[in-house]
């Protein structure tokens, strides 16, 4: 929906564009016994809004998310103020995609990849944004003051209470007391892609870079992080592919006995750990086929793969693989998914250490084995 309000210069009106989405999900999963007995559970999943506004050269995107309060309650996904200095360059502030790797998105499916459970897939903070967009060049630099910051308090802990997952704090012991205690700060980004199209192809090279402060709420000493990435996508006719390969490390200033080998992350209202060095690799391919089965008018066949090396000794690697399709039938798109998980959080009984050390009934030598499936539909409408 959009609306214009008048104003004196006809070529000035304001714009102000308004969307959203509800959507629900079920899912089967094998790691579940009582869930298996009831055949699944099937139930809401989101409602967002969005909002964008235009007037002269100064704009507004902004999406607001429900979830149920389980999955952390109402959140702001992303929210800024841009400027659009041409057609090629912007200025973005406020909490907004931090731009590394593959954007939007370094996946297909409705799970997203690896990337994302890491905080390195359409991660979302709180600074300002660049981007420039040539003919055959692109690049994005940014500075990220923070993560998003709920409490504003001089210690307090980072909230479990949003969408993108962001270094934070855990309780180990299950005392009450909080544990590797960390907020992301100063963090600069930046990204470069260059760009190859002929006739029926498109091709992206890019490579991202980032580091910023760690700012531990114990001792209050700063310590680093860094990621970096090399990243490629094809677009051959209704044929797609999506490859990735990323580089991070974590060096907190924990106070003394506290373990560096892993760091707290959260979202989603949970926190979990995540092995504090790691390469993940990832690759997506997909095919688009138009089809005229009475509404539904395109399905798009993906498989997502992505595999985490956790360069510690003895931590198990991570692997998760997603095959599935997305329907499109008006305004309504439905994302059928067939995801298994090794070691993965969201695919899996082991929810703390899955990312970590990992989960003692996968510590296997047969990479086929130890793993956990799970059969989901999300159906949204999107208006």
């Amino acid at each position: 929906m959009t609306l214009m309000a008048p104003c004196s210069f006809a070529q000035d009106k304001p714009s102000l564009e308004l969307g959203g989405a509800l959507r629900f999900n079920y899912n089967y999963s094998t790691w579940k016994p009582a869930q298996k007995k009831r055949g699944g559970d099937f139930g809401y999943d989101l409602f967002r809004i969005n909002a964008k506004a235009a007037y002269k050269k100064v704009t507004l995107n902004s999406e607001f998310r429900i979830y149920s309060k389980d999955f952390g309650g109402p959140m702001l996904k992303q929210g800024w103020i841009g400027y659009d200095f041409n057609e090629q360059s912007n200025l973005q502030i406020g909490l907004t995609q931090v731009p590394f790797g593959i954007t939007q998105y370094n996946s297909n499916s409705w799970f997203f990849s690896l990337n994302y459970y890491v905080g390195l897939e359409d991660d979302h903070d709180m600074g300002i944004k660049y981007t420039h967009t040539g003919e055959h060049w692109d690049y994005t630099l940014a500075f990220f003051k923070n993560a998003e910051e709920l409490r504003f308090g001089n210690g307090t802990d980072v909230s479990d209470s949003r969408y993108s997952y962001d270094v934070a704090s855990i309780d180990l012991n299950g005392d009450g007391n909080l544990n590797l205690r960390n907020k992301e700060v100063n963090q600069v980004n930046g990204d470069l892609t260059y760009k190859i199209v002929s006739d029926g192809s498109q091709q992206r090279i890019g490579i991202s870079a980032q580091y910023g402060g760690l700012f531990n709420l114990d001792t209050e000493n700063i310590g680093n992080h860094y990621a970096f990435a090399a990243h490629y996508e094809l677009k051959v006719k209704k044929f797609g592919v999506k490859g990735q390969f990323a580089n991070y490390g974590y060096n907190p200033e924990n106070p003394l006995g506290e373990t560096r080998e892993v760091m707290a992350m959260t979202a989603y209202g949970a926190p979990y750990l995540v092995a504090s060095r790691a390469n993940i690799y990832s690759l997506g391919l997909s095919y688009s086929i138009p089809l005229s089965w009475g509404p539904i008018s395109n399905m798009v066949l993906y498989n997502d793969l992505g595999i985490m090396d956790k360069l510690k000794e003895n931590f198990d690697p991570s692997i998760m693989n997603v095959t599935g399709a997305m329907l499109t039938a008006g305004s309504v798109y439905t994302y059928i998914d067939f995801a298994a998980g090794k070691n993965q959080p969201w695919l899996g009984p082991v929810w703390t250490n899955a990312l970590g050390s990992g989960g003692t009934q996968h510590r296997d030598t047969n990479v086929f084995e130890g793993w956990d499936m799970r059969f989901n539909i999300n159906i949204g409408y999107y208006f």
